[in-house]
């Protein structure tokens, strides 16, 4: 009976945690600001930054999620060349 209790009890704790996590990810929704020349970012802390993957040496958009000296979390999104451009000669 006391292993079935424990069981039971590390199940229930384990999608508690599991739906703090989705809720943490549910709010973080919002669309990237384009990059502009010029734009102060004042960035403090980057969070993430994400781009496709490919295996062609082309320009992607890729984004970087920061919080700026503000406090404030920001999301830009800027071009560039893709992470294969490094490998090829």
């Amino acid at each position: 009976m006391k292993l079935r209790t424990l069981m039971l009890g590390g199940a229930l704790a384990l999608a508690a945690v599991s739906g703090l996590a989705q809720a943490d990810d549910q709010g973080t929704t919002t669309k990237p600001v384009p990059y502009h020349y010029g734009m102060p970012m004042n960035i403090a802390k980057v969070l993430a930054m994400n781009e496709p993957a490919t295996n062609d040496c082309k320009v992607v958009k890729a984004d970087i999620k920061f919080v700026n000296t503000s406090g404030n979390v920001q999301d830009v999104s800027y071009r560039k060349l893709s992470e294969a451009c490094s490998f090829q000669n």
